[in-house]
């Protein structure tokens, strides 16, 4: 063996590497362990919120600070050594995942400088539409809706009235060419809002929290482990953070006056569609009030706030607007226009919006409701809570006369009153306008000013004097929690665009417990029967595989620790795919020497001519799967890519370990025993003789496999698929219930809560159920001020109480993720319309080029397209029957069936590995065809066929085993995903042998094979 001082070199390497990056996990312990016992001394728990913040502080604290050091090498702080740390993915921790799509629908709004032109408005809605369910980018549907309805009209007339485009955009400046610089914008404007978002979340205090940007789609996929808390997680990730300071116009008589205009206008609207009299309508007259009873910031006294029947608008002959809006009668400070539920709220905008009212206001008036509601102090029972509504002075140039952008720092802490605040600090630019400001306040007579984040009011304090030095706080009833994070949002900054959540998911500790568990298991009890058969089969060259295989293992783990991926459970089932495929890898070699020994051969004879023989089929199965991998890593998001690159990378370490390592391990062997067996008694002659007539089969297997294929392709079309939520989108949730119910009736019991039919699939363990509903999933703002995620968790609560008869449930036990007793829900997730089109067309995309893909290098490895075609067919075959197995079973079989990204991993990861298994045969009828001079082609490629049986035979062995005990203890969770690969592993073991080999012995005559006789008789020339 050439190259023997290079191997060890690099191996000697490896190892050491390997070796520290496993040594990072005792100094990172250590930390650990220091926080964990801050926390439990400070909030005297070992678990919970509380417990996992004050954690989360302690790591924060010293995450920048060194806490160890290799000596004469490098120091490392806690950061540091947890990037050199394999993270666990949530389905293993639990925690929280979410992709976000950057909207650039708003970013193209704030370039136009908010037109008003209706092109543009009906161009940004049409690409809106089409983004559900077209492949291409945001900017792209844009162009193309623009191209349809504008006509005549130019995009240089919108987006050249922007001062910062004017260099780049001139009044002749083609569309194209606007097109092309607004997607470069938004290119800039999606990286910048990925790198802020970083920033936001480091605030957040996850520990290894995994975030990337798929440019391509402008997605931003974030994953937080262990976050216990999903709703503080969703207003870091979603906050804008668009921090405004305003003017506030106090309310006189004339705006009371506009009001009452206003009502009676939209009164007189509303009885002529009504066909009623409108003269008949008028209200009662509302004199105002002056006195105001505030504390010294401005704030309300509880005692100075009218309740809430007291109203001088009978409600009997109010109109619309003062049916859902209570207008201030002097009680409620100069600058509310009026207080409204927050179910009402939405349509008080909605009417002040309306063109005609709003001619009755001011020109520079605008409204913005605050962020919480009124403290009416403690009425009892069940208070209205009442938000007021702020009328604000809106500049002349359209925009706050004071941003976030002129603050430098902001942090919590109390203020001289002892409430929690938000402390900020500006800049000079920004301590100069808020000096104006407040100092024209002060001078006006003690006028409020307006804090609005996100276009609500967080606080408008009324102004004694002017503030100089560039410093303030905002106080608004904040938490200290609250508070922390709000200046860590600000102190971040605003983000560039607004991002919407698309596709959402949230699991318990407790299931990633469960997962960890089981997952070890697998990974032990595979591993431990894959050694078992190696040293039975192969004796002393099954030690070897042994040891190869280990260092597999290690170097598997230490490659994804350094890579920074993150294991997940199809992470897992990945290690233990790249276990039987290593397994493979020994096998070729080892039956190819097993041939050699037959034939007369010593042992060093055998190795050295088995290890070379072997090369090429090792090659080619191994650059087939990585080609699969690939692919599956550019199409997957999340798990599915952590899927891939542990596929990717165990391929590399399985090749590196059999063949180089394992080849240098064996040699040694021999030469220091002068021997090495390489079977045992009772395998030894297991596949020696087989002498069977393949090829007298294949119409036999051609219409065996016909009647299978068109049998799945009549399954996929009549029964279709069990679509998981990945693909058809929706709410998914996993619920644990306490009592016996049955599937049937907890789907009864949900049809009139979310206004349809849910899926409900058994779970593999007692009385838990999967229930998936599309209710509100293409919803994306508030819904009567709730969020939509919140209307559907009432909905399933509602369900399952009138399920199982537990009125005494609390949907805050129900909704628990953490609970590991009663009823409570294990998972979370929502997937919307746009990304689920978007994972079916990746889908789609995925498989084909996969194909593709192996059909040329199959073309230029085995330069013939007899080769390349049977491998297609075959791989056709196998992908057609595992998913009409799937399309036939699904429902009748007692576990998870159903088709989501995993089992499109499932399907890819068939297609590598069939390909394998062709190629072995491949490589040899090759191998025949050009040394076998004296045969014809059908026996020959019998013959190859014969001479490979034992090879097929014991990597596909090898493989099933290690899938099946993933499939018996992986739990539910990868089932459908161990299952898929089980049908494809049998099938295209079949398919390589009666589908592959048949279809490249009737694409070849026998004048190609006299043609190949001849150059390979051939005297070669060096």
């Amino acid at each position: 063996m050439q190259g023997k001082g290079l191997i060890k070199f690099f191996l000697v390497v490896m190892i050491l590497v390997t070796v520290a990056q496993y040594l990072f996990v005792i100094p990172t312990n250590a930390v650990e362990n220091d926080a964990d016992e801050y926390a439990q001394n400070l909030t005297g728990e070992d678990s919970g919120e509380a417990y996992r913040i004050a954690r989360a502080s302690y790591l924060d604290s010293i995450s920048d600070q060194e806490v160890f050091r290799l000596p004469l090498i490098k120091s490392y702080t806690y950061q540091d050594l947890k990037a050199q740390q394999l993270a666990l993915g949530l389905d293993l921790k639990g925690g929280m995942s979410v992709v976000l799509q950057v909207d650039l629908r708003e970013f193209l709004r704030t370039l136009a400088r908010n037109t008003k032109d209706p092109t543009f408005e009906e161009a940004l809605n049409a690409a809106s539409q089409a983004q559900q369910t077209a492949d291409a980018d945001f900017i792209e549907l844009f162009g193309d809706a623009w191209m349809e309805r504008a006509g005549d009209q130019q995009l240089a007339t919108i987006f050249g009235r922007n001062d910062a485009l004017r260099d780049q955009i001139g009044i002749n400046t083609s569309d194209a060419e606007v097109l092309r610089i607004l997607r470069e914008k938004a290119n800039e404007t999606v990286n910048l809002t990925y790198v802020m978002l970083r920033k936001r979340i480091d605030e957040l205090g996850v520990v290894q929290p995994n975030v990337s940007l798929d440019a391509e789609r402008d997605l931003i996929l974030v994953e937080l482990p262990g976050v216990e808390n999903p709703e503080r997680a969703r207003s870091f990730l979603q906050a804008a953070a668009n921090l405004e300071f305003y003017d506030v116009v106090n309310i006189d008589q004339a705006s009371v006056n506009a009001l009452i205009q206003a009502d009676e206008l939209l009164a007189r609207r509303q009885a002529l569609a009504q066909g009623q009299d409108s003269a008949d309508f008028s209200t009662t007259e509302i004199v105002l009030d002056t006195i105001y009873a505030t504390d010294a910031d401005g704030n309300l006294l509880p005692d100075s706030i009218a309740s809430v029947e007291e109203r001088e608008v009978p409600r009997q002959t109010a109109g619309p607007l003062f049916s859902v809006l209570t207008p201030n009668q002097g009680n409620l400070g100069p600058a509310v226009v009026g207080v409204a539920t927050a179910g009402d709220r939405a349509a008080v905008t909605n009417y002040l919006s309306d063109p005609e009212i709003a001619r009755l206001f001011p020109r520079n008036a605008i409204y913005r409701w605050a962020d919480r509601p009124l403290d009416f102090g403690d009425q009892g029972g069940d208070a209205v809570e009442l938000y007021p509504l702020y009328q604000l002075n809106l500049p002349r140039g359209g925009e706050a006369p004071l941003t976030g952008e002129y603050v430098t720092r902001a942090s919590s802490g109390p203020d001289p009153n002892g409430q929690v605040a938000v402390n900020l600090s500006m800049n000079s630019e920004g301590s100069r306008i808020w000096a104006r400001m407040t100092t024209e306040a002060a001078n006006a007579g003690n006028r409020q000013v307006a804090i609005v984040l996100d276009s609500q009011v967080v606080s408008a304090p009324r102004v004694n004097g002017a503030i100089t030095g560039g410093s303030t706080s905002i106080t608004g009833d904040f938490t200290v929690q609250e508070a922390t994070d709000l200046a860590n949002i600000l102190q971040v900054g605003r983000l560039p665009a607004r991002t919407e959540i698309i596709q959402e998911s949230i699991v318990g500790p407790s299931l990633g417990e469960a997962n960890i568990t089981s997952s070890i298991t697998a990974l032990l009890i595979g591993f431990s029967l894959v050694l078992a058969f190696m040293l039975f089969y192969y004796g002393g060259a099954g030690i070897v595989a042994i040891i190869s295989l280990l260092l597999n293992l290690v170097f598997i783990f230490g490659a994804l620790a350094s890579l920074g991926t993150v294991l997940t459970l199809p992470g897992i089932a990945g290690i233990l795919l790249t276990i039987g495929m290593a397994v493979d890898a020994n096998v070729i070699i080892y039956e190819r020497v097993r041939e050699e020994l037959r034939t007369g051969k010593t042992v060093p004879q055998a190795v050295r001519d088995g290890f070379g023989n072997s090369y090429s089929a090792i090659i080619d199965a191994n650059v087939t799967t990585i080609l699969v991998a690939t692919v599956l890593a550019w199409f997957g998001l999340g798990p599915i890519k952590g899927f891939a690159v542990v596929l990717i990378v165990g391929v590399l370490a399985s090749v590196f370990t059999a063949v180089l390592v394992g080849r240098l391990l064996v040699d040694y062997w021999v030469e220091k025993k002068g021997t090495m067996t390489f079977w045992t008694g009772g395998s030894k002659d297991l596949f020696a003789d087989v002498n069977i007539d393949w090829l007298s089969k294949r119409k036999a297997a051609y219409t065996f496999s016909g009647i299978l294929v068109a049998l799945s392709i009549v399954a996929i079309l009549v029964r279709g698929f069990d679509l998981g939520v990945d693909f058809k989108g929706g709410y998914s949730y996993t619920v644990v219930l306490e009592e016996n119910v049955t599937a049937q009736e907890l789907r009864t019991s949900l049809e009139g809560p979310f206004q349809g039919t849910p899926t409900i699939k058994s779970v593999d363990t007692d009385n838990t159920y999967n229930i998936v509903t599309n209710y509100l999933v293409n919803e994306t703002g508030l819904i009567d001020d709730q969020e939509p995620q919140d209307i559907v968790l009432a909905a399933l609560y509602e369900g399952v109480v009138e399920a199982t008869g537990n009125t005494a449930l609390t949907l805050e036990e129900f909704g628990n993720i953490e609970s590991d007793g009663g009823t409570h829900i294990t998972s979370v997730s929502k997937v919307g319309p746009t990304i689920a089109d978007d994972i079916k067309r990746s889908a789609l995309w995925a498989g084909v080029i996969a194909l593709l893909g192996i059909f040329l290098y199959l073309l230029l490895r085995f330069k013939g397209k007899r080769f390349s075609t049977g491998a297609v067919v075959a791989l056709f075959h196998d992908s057609i029957i595992t998913l009409g197995i799937f399309a036939a079973c699904w429902g009748w079989i007692g576990f998870n069936m159903e088709v989501d990204q995993a089992f499109i991993a499932a399907i890819l990861t068939v297609i590598g590995y069939s390909i394998n298994d062709t190629v072995i045969v491949f490589d040899r009828i090759r191998e025949y065809l050009n040394n076998h001079v004296s045969q014809d082609k059908k026996t020959m490629i019998n013959l190859a066929v014969n001479s490979t049986i034992s090879r097929t035979v014991m990597t596909s062995f090898t493989t099933i085993l290690v899938v099946f005990v993933l499939f018996l203890f992986g739990g539910a969770s990868i089932k459908g995903f161990a299952f898929a690969l089980l049908v494809g592993i049998v099938v295209g073991t079949y398919s390589s042998i009666f589908i592959a080999t048949p279809i490249v012995y009737d694409l070849t005559d026998e004048q190609e094979v006299k043609t190949v006789k001849t150059e390979a008789e051939s005297p070669v020339t060096t």
